[in-house]
């Protein structure tokens, strides 16, 4: 029962997302702290491209971090801030690019792909059901049956 419940915590541990934020980058205010973890979700290390900024040990990461607290300090609102590290790192920090400009096309290619896919495959399975079904007797005259039965025999 013991090894059971210590690896019961094991897993449970491995389930929680581990936070790179470190202790010395905590801010004292719990609001201000809890709008930086919010705002640190939102953006991508630009290092490790699929960790958000409190995921990630790079150091880049570490500098947006500080970066995003300090901001916050001195008082900007959450949108100021991720459009100050938008425009010094660009649009690539953002998990959610705006939809808008060149976005759009990644916003809607695969919806508009899905969609000629379904309707070639209606029209194909359309095309199936509508075409003529092939003979169904024999191609055969009565002679060449008899020789074909002779051939297959092996008279």
């Amino acid at each position: 029962m013991k090894h059971l419940l210590h690896s019961l915590a094991l897993v449970l541990a491995l389930a929680v997302p581990a936070l790179a934020v470190q202790p010395d980058e905590v801010l004292p205010d719990p609001a201000l702290e809890a709008r930086a973890r919010e705002i640190g979700q939102v953006l991508r290390c630009p290092v490790c491209q699929g960790e958000n900024i409190d995921e990630s040990n790079a150091g880049v990461s570490r500098d947006l971090r500080l970066l995003v607290r300090e901001r916050l300090v001195a008082g900007d609102t959450d949108s100021e801030v991720i459009d100050y590290v938008t425009d010094r790192y660009g649009e690539y920090v953002l998990f959610e690019p705006e939809r808008n400009g060149a976005n759009l096309i990644l916003y809607y290619a695969g919806p508009a792909a899905f969609v000629l896919a379904l309707i070639g495959a209606f029209i194909y399975l359309r095309g199936r059901r509508n075409a003529p079904e092939p003979p169904t007797g024999p191609a055969l005259s009565p002679e060449e049956q008899k020789r074909l039965s002779e051939l297959m025999d092996g008279n």
